[in-house]
């Protein structure tokens, strides 16, 4: 029988395959009895379990650092090894079998209960979301205890479709090895970690759709298609022929894209526009050039000491930052200082090792920065001494006030003198910038263009906290509007600061890979994007097919309009050709 499951795309494509169905051991536990003389055994087998899970992770974490993963999977991995050595998790279950006499899986779900009505009870959100990674350290003992099959299959298949309740990142580590098509899952949401995976791997993916694991039977097939958010289970053959023809057409897409490599992305009115990649490691960068990149416009550090045992020394941060510049060949790479804190958190680290009460409004960024300037001092020598091999300039995010610049200035300017005590070269004239974050930057623009070389708006927190939404919640996801009348008036007023005072100024959130709202930028005066390099082409499509004088005159309507129907018009209008 053919059916539709509708969810969240947090990741375009299509993908046809055969469902591979992972098993969610929690809804599978048997609860029986043991005799008292079986409890010494049933206590060993849950050590063991302990035993294999620690190495199944030890093992993820060497595909990971061997480059197979996205960076961003070494913060996921140290949570959940903390959580497996927690006793709070493996010595209270253990009490429970002596005392109740009952099996290792049942015991081990009990505490889980435990523990996700004591998450439960958190206030602060970003604690409350830790409830998933606990669930899924424990769905990984319960597998081994149970027999069951690893998350994930290895398959020579390319065609095989994931279908579970939920995934950790840890989980689909493996995807790039085994060939899995996509994915879906009956939790999640846009800013879920498994729609952080589907986006970094670049698979089609659908999520929240609450009951595919229950409804979807092994080896059934399916449709995924990411960018309209359904699942098909057993599609007709029409259906399944019409998906085939689409997915023929993204592939022929896609090789008209690439011939755009080389090709300067300039405007049908001849307005030259820079199309820079954000990185994460310098692994990043082969995909960069490979698609196009004029440089590198945000270079998150930050990724160098999450994904780490420890904290990265001068030399080894310095070593990063030179491949990448030497990478380049002379074009330009903005390194931007750590932004740890807030949801990249960092343990060993004096001030993140307290909980904040609210970590996006914490000690962040350039507050982080500024409270431990022995670290940023580290960071801010290696960025100049990698400065000789390239084009480089430092990037420091979420200021808020003249009184951070001043002080990063100071700090830089230490760093400066100390390689010169030492003879170190390093460029001397190397530029600094400014994130544009926090509506108070853009409300202060004219104090920061007098004290900046160039700025870069990073609209994913500008919208947040222009709007007071947490991105990573999704109970108020649908409030995150990037099209909101104070979100647009307050980019272009930091646009139009920026060109009046001659300061270049940079789009590097989401904004600038999505196509929507390209053309939406060049009206506001923005020559200067940045964004993952898996974006590039599609957004180059754009610029070369626009008119900056005719996205202008829209732009300008939409200045004058505070009704969402009216901007939502304008913008269909601006995309309409």
């Amino acid at each position: 029988m053919s059916f539709v499951l509708h969810g969240i795309g947090v990741s375009g494509g299509i993908a046809i395959g055969r469902a591979q169905l992972i098993s969610h051991a929690t809804l599978e536990v048997a609860h029986y009895s043991i005799t008292p003389e079986q409890v010494s055994g049933e206590i060993e087998r849950l050590t063991q379990a302990l035993h294999a899970v620690q190495k199944e992770l030890e093992t993820l974490h060497g595909a990971m650092t061997s480059g197979d993963a996205p960076a961003e999977f070494g913060a996921f991995l140290d949570v959940h090894w903390m959580i497996l050595t927690d006793p709070t998790l493996h010595e209270v279950p253990k009490r429970t079998i002596a005392e109740q006499l009952c099996n290792a899986e049942w015991a081990l779900t009990q505490q889980l209960g435990v523990l996700i009505e004591q998450f439960d009870m958190i206030e602060d959100p970003y604690l409350r979301e830790r409830k998933a990674d606990v669930v899924h350290v424990v769905e990984r003992l319960l597998k081994v205890l149970m027999g069951k099959p690893g998350a994930v299959r290895p398959t020579a298949e390319e065609h095989t479709i994931l279908v579970a309740h939920d995934l950790s990142p840890a989980d689909v580590i493996q995807f790039k090895n085994h060939h899995f098509a996509a994915f879906l899952t009956d939790l999640g949401g846009v800013t879920s970690h498994t729609a952080i995976v589907a986006r970094s791997l670049n698979v089609p993916a659908v999520v929240a759709t609450h009951n595919a694991r229950t409804l979807i039977r092994e080896n059934e097939m399916l449709i995924v298609d990411g960018g309209r958010n359904v699942v098909i289970v057993n599609p007709d053959r029409s259906v399944l022929a019409e998906y085939r023809l689409r997915q023929d057409e993204l592939e022929l897409e896609w090789q008209k894209l690439r011939r755009l490599r080389t090709t300067p992305a300039t405007t049908l009115d001849d307005h030259k526009v820079e199309l820079m990649a954000n990185i994460e490691l310098p692994d990043d960068l082969e995909q960069s050039l490979e698609n196009g990149a004029t440089g590198v416009g945000l270079f998150r550090t930050e990724f160098l000491f999450l994904n780490r045992d420890g904290l990265p020394s001068e030399d080894e941060q310095f070593e990063a930052y030179r491949a990448v510049a030497a990478g380049m060949k002379g074009q330009p790479v903005t390194i931007r200082t750590f932004d740890l804190g807030a949801d990249k958190h960092k343990e060993g680290l004096d001030g993140l090792t307290r909980v904040a009460p609210n970590p996006a409004l914490g000690l962040r960024a350039i507050r982080f920065c500024l409270a431990e300037p022995r670290l940023f001092l580290t960071q801010l020598r290696a960025i100049l001494r990698a400065s000789r091999y390239g084009k480089v300039k430092i990037l420091l995010p979420m200021l808020s006030s003249v009184g951070e610049i001043e002080q990063s200035l100071v700090l830089i300017a230490q760093a400066k003198e100390s390689l010169r005590e030492q003879k170190v070269r390093f460029d001397s004239g190397i530029e600094v910038g400014g994130m544009i974050e926090i509506p108070a930057a853009v409300l202060s623009i004219d104090a920061f263009t007098s004290r900046l070389d160039f700025l870069s708006i990073g609209t994913n927190d500008l919208i947040q906290y222009t709007l007071g939404v947490d991105r990573s919640d999704e109970a108020v996801s649908q409030l995150y509007d990037a099209l909101h009348p104070a979100v647009i008036r307050l980019i272009d007023l930091a646009i139009s600061a920026a060109t009046k005072s001659a300061t270049p100024i940079a789009v590097c959130g989401e904004m600038a890979g999505d196509v929507r709202f390209t053309r939406l930028l060049l009206g506001m005066g923005l020559t200067n994007f940045s964004m993952h390099p898996a974006h590039l082409l599609t957004i180059k499509q754009r610029v070369l097919t626009s008119d900056v004088a005719e996205a202008k005159a829209v732009v300008a309507r939409m200045r004058r309009t505070d009704e969402p129907v009216k901007l939502t018009a304008l913008l269909t209008k601006l995309n309409t050709h």
